[in-house]
């Protein structure tokens, strides 16, 4: 009987064992779960993240296209002022040469006449109140009255290609 007694409690040192094994593969098979979930998880707020970063760089792209392209229209409108200011400063400085070259044509002439008949100044002992000379050139009766000096000459964008 002795050998039955311990047979029987040898079989249930045996069920104790698988028993505890089994409890500690479960609690295994618990943890691994634990850990798995505890990855997914992860794994899915890190996927989240890469989401919201790469829709701030879109979001970011966006507005430095938008505000490139405000620049640009910026700039291209300033250009077009500038051109237009620089053709009308062209034209201006070719009035100014124009101009010049007549007043200084009109110097040489008043020299001419001061040194030649003293008709703007005082020359000699006739005085005319009408300006007047001898062969009445400048009188003011005259039909020419000296209009070819009161045309302008004006030039014209047009002329000045660049």
């Amino acid at each position: 009987m002795a050998s039955s007694s311990g047979t029987s409690s040898g079989s249930s040192s045996l069920l104790q064992n698988s028993g505890s094994e089994e409890n500690l593969q479960a609690l295994m098979d618990q943890r691994k779960r634990k850990r798995m979930i505890s990855n997914r998880e992860s794994a899915r707020r890190s996927r989240m993240r890469k989401q919201k970063h790469l829709d701030d760089l879109a979001a970011q792209v966006a507005q430095l296209r938008n505000e490139n392209h405000h620049i640009l229209s910026s700039v291209n409108i300033t250009t077009q002022k500038y051109l237009a200011v620089e053709a009308e400063n062209s034209v201006l400085r070719a009035q100014v040469g124009e101009l010049s070259h007549r007043l200084e044509s009109l110097n040489e002439i008043i020299d001419f006449l001061n040194t030649t008949n003293g008709v703007f100044g005082p020359a000699g002992p006739t005085t005319t109140s009408s300006f007047e000379l001898d062969n009445g050139f400048f009188n003011i009766n005259n039909s020419l009255n000296m209009a070819y000096m009161n045309h302008p000459i004006m030039a014209s964008a047009d002329i000045l290609q660049y």
